[in-house]
């Protein structure tokens, strides 16, 4: 059998091995693939007559790589038939059989097809050279997918190595041994408070593996996800990892509206045994706990409160650091509050530019107005609540009534053009 030579062979593999963090299958396959792809170039160019190919034409063909003899051999799988109408996938049976005299029509037999060394031509060769990177891309692509996916939503090491555009490119490691890959961290998923220095390290929550032909990084990581948060503490209170204590919510503002607000993160946590605190068990003895996530979140504020069934006293736990006198639900079914407090707690449950009680009604679901204690009339502001509940039900009234019209216009239309039908049929039947 004649074997087309490539000299140096075994080195090229191990070398693209090496440096592309492929094992040798891995190369071997997208090199299969991409001697495949030269042959049918050299097949196109041998047959120019020829100038249309179905896309599965050479679908009968494969590459046998010789690693061990540095080369390799095209083989053609064709289908034995009485009379030959295309060579390319079919042999006569008298052809056959006189090699194998028990052949029958319908059978197949594999062909060495093996074009002689200096017959193969620099633009098949090209061809080869450019297919054979392209699927070394989608190999790598495929690893990453495999090596990646079920990490999705953890926790990883990550390692700034460059910027492009406004991204900072990282390498992570999905663990021991592993070689680095490269993760994409856009402007709209870092924190403000970050120093992305070449080389600094960080910790990066993998949000999701990219699919398909992606250029770059297929990895989209975050600094700014509230599972970032999630996980840190997961990592560093064993209570939370031993499903002692729960974390039900989190509510996290990381790139705030204003350049005056510093990031800020509200968490409620609980449990249901009764000597473990659960909001002492996430700051730890002397805060030992909490700081290390603040300090790898490089500052960011952070407010552990404790989570309630009774959204009363879930609403004045989530307004912490600000002391609460009352918490009405004046509109339950609408999850609407009003938070009483005294006047000098007012500032304090609003927060800076309303980021306290914005990160508060996001963690609880509950639209929350601060009102002063002092100044509340309940009398009245029942009334305003009842106004403003009695106008949106006569507007989704509206909304109902004109939808019953318009059914009511479309099944009178039908009936219209269903007397209008009959009528024509009797003015057919009258007319016989």
């Amino acid at each position: 059998m004649t074997m087309v030579s490539l000299p140096g062979l075994k080195d090229l593999i191990d070398s693209i091995s090496r440096e592309r963090n492929l094992p040798r299958h891995a190369v071997q396959a997208a090199l299969r693939e991409a001697l495949l792809k030269g042959y049918e170039r050299y097949r196109r160019t041998q047959n120019l007559e020829k100038r249309h190919y179905d896309d599965n034409y050479f679908d009968n063909l494969e590459v046998e790589l010789n690693v061990d003899e540095e080369g390799f051999r095209i083989l053609a799988t064709k289908t034995i038939v009485e009379k030959v109408s295309n060579t390319d996938q079919e042999i006569g049976l008298d052809e056959v059989q006189l090699v194998a005299a028990e052949a029958q029509v319908g059978d197949t037999v594999v062909l060495d097809i093996t074009p002689d060394q200096g017959e193969f031509g620099r633009m098949a060769a090209i061809q080869t050279k450019q297919v054979l990177s392209q699927k070394l891309r989608d190999q790598q692509r495929k690893m990453i997918q495999e090596e990646f996916q079920d990490l999705e939503g953890s926790v990883l090491e990550a390692r700034v190595l460059r910027f492009e555009r406004q991204s900072v490119i990282m390498a992570v490691t999905s663990g021991l041994n592993q070689p680095e890959v490269e993760a994409e961290l856009p402007k709209r998923e870092q924190l403000p408070n970050d120093n992305y220095r070449a080389n600094a390290k960080f910790k990066i929550y993998l949000k999701k593996v990219r699919e398909g032909p992606q250029r770059g990084p297929q990895l989209l990581v975050s600094r700014g996800a509230a599972g970032l948060v999630v996980e840190l503490f997961s990592n560093e209170v064993p209570e939370i990892e031993d499903e002692v204590v729960r974390i039900v919510a989190v509510a996290r503002e990381a790139n705030p509206p204003s350049r005056y607000l510093g990031p800020r993160t509200k968490i409620a946590v609980d449990t249901l045994e009764r000597d473990v605190d659960p909001v002492g068990a996430c700051i730890g003895a002397r805060g030992s706990r909490i700081q290390v996530v603040v300090n790898e979140l490089r500052g960011e504020k952070i407010d552990v409160i404790r989570w309630s069934p009774d959204p009363a006293t879930y609403i004045a736990n989530a307004l912490s650091p600000a002391r609460v006198e009352q918490v009405r639900l004046v509109n339950p079914e609408g999850r609407q509050a009003h938070v009483l407090v005294t006047e000098d707690q007012l500032s304090l449950a609003i927060g800076k530019e309303g980021q306290n009680v914005r990160l508060a009604a996001r963690l609880t679901g509950w639209k929350i107005d601060i009102k002063d204690a002092a100044k509340y009339d309940a009398a009245a502001e029942e009334q305003k609540i009842a106004a403003e509940i009695a106008s949106q039900v006569a507007q989704k009234g509206a909304t109902d009534a004109e939808d019953f019209d318009s059914d009511r216009v479309s099944t009178s239309s039908l009936a219209d053009w269903e007397r209008e039908d009959s009528a024509d049929l009797s003015e057919e039947s009258d007319e016989t």
